[in-house]
């Protein structure tokens, strides 16, 4: 199997938000306990397992450190990055999940169809979730609210990027919240008049990720999440630069359709590759 480290979400090396990828040379993925292993070994938030069936059809599964995930969007432009550059793969990509199937734009970036959206829930009782974030006393003009594109993210407003940029969660706390939600990740947002959409963090630490510096199905469920409040028309195309706090800067492209359906995606760039000697 070939292994690759691969920065999603920017054109620069150590940049946006890198994840494992290995190719599989078989018609198998092989045992669970063995991609987990190895994700765990890579030591990376989500590394993606690739098998191919065709040129333009693909299967993807996702561990982190600690568990299979249905779907990752950063794993998934990585992905489908390195096929594009391998050549093996261009134009309109099918790719299964466990999330469902997704249609993958691949060219000069890689766009990716996500799950239809939905609001899961609203969040009435907000005072342990501020808290948890370090900004006690905090009331929301905007919901706070649990969002379906592929995972269940808490999507969580705060007043301007200075106070976003500054927190610092209490992750034990973050942690036993999602558990209680059954959510993958408090994903906070601000405003800012700079022209980005949103300045975004994103705390998934249940998962043995305390912070990820570009998260694709999360800004997808944000995107959504901002047209059903409002804040976009029918059609839009966002940009969401995450990653600042981390040192790690991303910019996350978004873009709603008429009907309804996101597709998340940006660039990406190879940082190593190898062997996997196992066996």
């Amino acid at each position: 199997m070939q292994f690759y480290i691969i920065d999603a979400f920017t054109d620069q090396p150590f940049g946006g938000n890198p994840a494992g990828v290995v190719l599989l040379d078989s018609d198998s993925f092989p045992e669970e306990g063995l991609m987990l292993k190895i994700a765990a070994e890579l030591r990376y938030s989500e590394t993606a397992f690739v098998k191919s069936h065709s040129a333009q059809e693909f299967t993807i599964r996702y561990f982190t450190p600690k568990a299979e995930v249905d779907l990752c969007g950063h794993a998934t432009i990585a992905s489908f990055f390195l096929l594009h550059h391998n050549k093996w793969a261009s134009g309109r990509c099918l790719c299964h999940t466990k999330a469902g199937d997704l249609h993958i734009e691949v060219g000069e970036k890689v766009m990716m169809q996500m799950a239809k959206p939905r609001i899961v829930t609203s969040i009435d009782e907000t005072e342990a979730i501020y808290q948890a974030l370090g900004a006690k006393g905090y009331r929301p003009t905007l919901p706070v609210q649990i969002v379906y594109a592929g995972l269940p993210d808490i999507m969580i407003p705060l007043p301007d990027v200075a106070t976003l940029q500054t927190l610092q969660p209490d992750m034990q706390a973050v942690s036993e919240i999602t558990k209680q939600l059954e959510a993958i990740s408090f994903h906070v947002f601000a405003f800012d008049n700079d022209g980005y959409t949103a300045h975004v963090r994103d705390f998934a630490p249940l998962y043995d990720i305390p912070e990820e510096s570009a998260t694709g199905t999360a800004n997808a469920s944000l995107t959504h999440y901002l047209q059903q409040c409002g804040c976009l028309g029918d059609e839009a195309e966002c940009a969401f630069i995450q990653g600042e706090a981390m040192g790690r800067p991303s910019v996350v492209a978004t873009r709603i359709q008429a009907d309804g359906n996101i597709f998340v995606g940006g660039n990406a760039s190879i940082v190593a590759e190898g062997d996997l000697k196992i066996g």
